[in-house]
């Protein structure tokens, strides 16, 4: 249904592009954003770094997370295939694309089995659980798995857990993640409530395409008035009818012959002689189909698909109704009420599974998103805070390098991080008292030389200043 489907690829892939596309990162966690230039805090950065850049080496990790949401959208449950060394570390994910061919055991038959668990306050604590193992039955012979966390080890060739000795790392299981839509065992595609319409602008699509193929209404009536078609003839034309489809039609015609089937008298003495038969072809043109049929039907079905994924249709390439303005309204709610939950749920499955046996203290990763904010936004609130006198120079740079995309380094910090409204009044006080100074020395000046006017010149100049300065204050507060 996905694969024949108007909308849902669409949809699909705006979720698996949205969530995942956009890469991991990793980043400190809040309490810790200060840790940032300890060695230990440090050194786990660049650890976990490593550990997500070596998790796959066909594709870049955010392909495979790619292919995860995918296969979750289309069947309501994804599979990631975790791999580890002979020293139990994870060393590859993958994503089990066919995933109809994955069954599993009941979780409340199983045993429940031991196992430990690092919490995020650091602490390492013993919890029970119910494992259950999984099937992925193909042409060949089943591949078992273990659920991902068992500490037992798991057959992949027999699906039978080790009896008190360790099977040989290559027949040992791998273990399998998994992700689920809803409260089903194998989970429920979001758009399970649009079946129908899914389905039936499916089959409105094939009418259409069989229409335009073969057609679907006669195009015209032979209409015989006193006569018949002769036997040739009729066979002639219903194979004319039946090959007329494609480039056989083209600039083709047909012969048509016929009996007379009564005869009419002439005259009182009785003469007969056969009647000429009446044909008519009537054009049946105005009946044919001139565009596709269920046009509303089918929009209306792509509607409400889109809204089991609550996508705008921007996100799915209908944009005919869209500005500048509600693109970037669309794009700011979606990411709130949509990939920004969904981004958060998949990082749980990378920190808190995928991550655990690292017993990570300081940092975490994340999925990236977009940067949705409004440029304008930006630079009102900016201006307003810079008029106010709060903002400073550093702000100011990373903002506009921001905008333009370009790596920078902040200013030192005793000028970088004041305020402009004190590196204004420092500045205007340093002119004032170098002013000040300057004036003086030049009155001495003028005075050694007994340049009396000029002394009392540059003296009205000084109280001139001054008054003003005062003046300026005054208004000022």
């Amino acid at each position: 249904m996905v694969s024949e489907s108007r909308i849902l690829p669409q949809c699909i892939q705006a979720y698996a592009s949205n969530i995942a596309g956009f890469g991991m990162e990793v980043t400190y966690k809040d309490e810790y954003k200060d840790s940032s230039e300890s060695s230990a805090a440090a050194a786990e950065f660049t650890k976990v770094t490593k550990f997500i850049n070596c998790l796959s080496y066909d594709a870049p990790i955010k392909k495979v997370f790619e292919e995860f949401v995918k296969s979750i959208e289309s069947y309501g449950i994804g599979y990631l295939e975790v791999v580890r060394n002979l020293s139990g570390e994870i060393v590859e994910v993958l994503n089990i694309r066919d995933v109809p061919s994955i069954s599993k055991t009941y979780r409340s038959k199983a045993q429940l089995v031991p196992f430990n668990y690092n919490t995020i306050y650091g602490d390492r604590i013993t919890r029970q659980k119910r494992f259950i193992k999984y099937r992925q039955q193909s042409d060949s012979a089943p591949v078992y798995y273990k659920e991902f966390g068992d500490p037992r080890f798991l057959d992949k060739d027999t699906g039978e857990y080790s009896t008190g000795k360790k099977i040989k790392l290559q027949k040992r299981a791998n273990e399998i993640i998994e992700y689920r839509l809803g409260d089903l065992p194998y989970g429920e595609p979001r758009w399970i409530g649009q079946v129908l319409g899914i389905d039936g602008s499916r089959r409105a699509e094939s009418l259409n395409n069989n229409y335009f193929r073969r057609g679907r209404h006669t195009p015209l009536l032979i209409s015989v008035q006193n006569g018949t078609l002769t036997d040739d003839c009729y066979e002639k034309l219903k194979e004319y009818m039946r090959d007329i489809e494609g480039e056989k039609g083209e600039h083709g015609f047909i012969l048509l012959e016929f009996e007379t089937k009564e005869k009419e008298v002439q005259s009182a003495f009785g003469d007969e002689k056969e009647a000429p038969p009446a044909v008519q072809i009537k054009d049946m043109g105005a009946v044919l189909q001139k565009d596709e049929l269920f046009q509303d039907y089918q929009e209306n079905n792509r509607k409400s698909v889109q809204s089991a994924f609550n996508l705008p249709d921007i996100y799915v390439g209908y944009t005919t109704d869209f500005n500048r303005a509600t693109a970037q309204v669309a794009q700011e709610i979606t990411e709130q009420q949509v990939f920004i939950p969904k981004r958060e749920a998949l990082s749980y499955i990378v920190n808190d599974r995928l991550l655990n046996d690292l017993g990570l203290k300081y940092t975490q990763v994340k999925f990236s998103g977009p940067d949705t904010s409004n440029p304008d936004d930006i630079i009102a609130a900016f201006t307003a805070a810079t008029n106010a006198g709060g903002t400073t120079p550093n702000m100011g740079k990373a903002m506009y390098y921001k905008l333009i995309g370009e790596n920078y380094e902040n200013f030192p910090d005793e000028y970088g991080n004041t305020p402009l409204a004190i590196l204004q009044i420092n500045s205007q006080e340093a002119f004032d008292a170098n002013f000040d100074a300057n004036l003086t020395k030049t009155i001495e000046k003028a005075a050694d030389k007994h340049d009396d006017d000029i002394v009392v010149f540059l003296k009205d100049v000084r109280k001139a200043v001054a008054a003003l300065a005062e003046k300026v204050m005054e208004n000022e507060g």
